[in-house]
């Protein structure tokens, strides 16, 4: 094991030991309930998708079959779930009794006091980089997320995001520089002080609050617009979400009034290439540089509309 996974596994134990305290977790019964911590966590599967058979429940919360049924048999005694009628006698759904669904409700108006508690102190903007943060997390730790992938237009914070993150993702994967650092920042940077509103726009794809990628499209004269920094995060290719930042900008393009789309890439950007090539996009030049450190082959690509 590397010092960093040492590092890594430290800081995640530390963090676990935190949540547990602060969320309540250590105490015998969860937020004050009837229920141990598992067990709630059982009801609420119920509650959330009941009538349910107690097999997908185990097989959702990775359970032990015995120690589910167990469970199931102590809340129907305590009048809190009752066995329907099913297709076969050995698999019958359960579902929560009006008493089962007050003592849920209870528990549930619980967590979301205490979780209201715990964020108060942070400001909208630290909602939302924290909500970006457990998105990533429970993503890099396994899970693919819950929520779709949607489009938002620019908000204050997303220039910064975006330099950084494609800065990191074209050094890591392409050793390109501070040249192309630079660049990003620049452009970035130009986008906000000289923005036109109805004739250029900045599109986010995001999912559970993470940023999964971005495309410009901006100005070059009366009848040209340049898409520019089109990107899309590793962990999210293959989702078509470059295809549909590139979609919005020819869609925009035509309805702003734009004889003609442009953009300058790369030829080691083969994703890319194909989408704007999917789109209609031609290329008109082709030349070799050096700004990032290395040479490089550009391509200049155009779109009559």
């Amino acid at each position: 094991m590397t010092d960093l996974a040492d590092d890594t596994v430290v800081q995640l134990r530390r963090f676990n030991r935190f949540y547990s305290r602060a969320a309540g977790l250590l105490e015998p019964r969860y937020q004050h309930s009837p229920f141990s911590l598992v067990e709630a966590r059982i009801v609420y599967e119920i509650a959330q998708r009941g009538p349910v058979l107690a097999k997908e429940i185990a097989a959702e919360l990775g359970l032990d079959a015995g120690y589910l049924s167990r469970s199931i048999a102590r809340f129907e005694q305590a009048g809190w779930v009752k066995r329907e009628r099913g297709e076969d006698a050995r698999q019958r759904p359960v579902r929560l009794t009006e008493r089962g669904r007050a003592a849920f409700d209870a528990m549930d108006r619980d967590t979301r006091a205490s979780m209201a508690a715990l964020i108060e102190p942070l400001s909208q903007d630290q909602r939302r980089q924290l909500s970006a943060s457990l998105a990533t997390v429970e993503q890099m730790l396994g899970s693919t997320g819950s929520g779709e992938v949607t489009l938002r237009t620019f908000r204050p914070g997303d220039m910064g995001q975006i330099t950084a993150r494609q800065s990191v993702l074209y050094s890591e994967v392409y050793g390109w520089g501070v040249g192309m650092e630079a660049l990003i920042g620049e452009i970035t940077a130009g986008f906000l002080r000289n923005f036109q509103s109805g004739r250029e726009q900045c599109w986010v794809a995001e999912r559970d609050g993470r940023m999964l990628g971005c495309v410009f499209l901006v100005s070059d004269s009366l009848e040209t617009a340049r898409l520019r920094l089109l990107y899309v995060e590793a962990e999210a290719r293959g989702l078509g979400i470059g295809n549909l930042l590139v979609e919005q900008c020819v869609t925009f393009g035509r309805a702003a009034g734009y004889r003609e789309l442009v953009l300058w890439t790369h030829t080691v950007l083969d994703s890319a290439r194909k989408i704007y090539a999917a789109h209609g996009f031609e290329i008109t030049s082709v030349d070799v540089h050096d700004e990032f450190g290395k040479p490089e082959q550009g391509e200049s690509w155009r779109l009559a509309l």
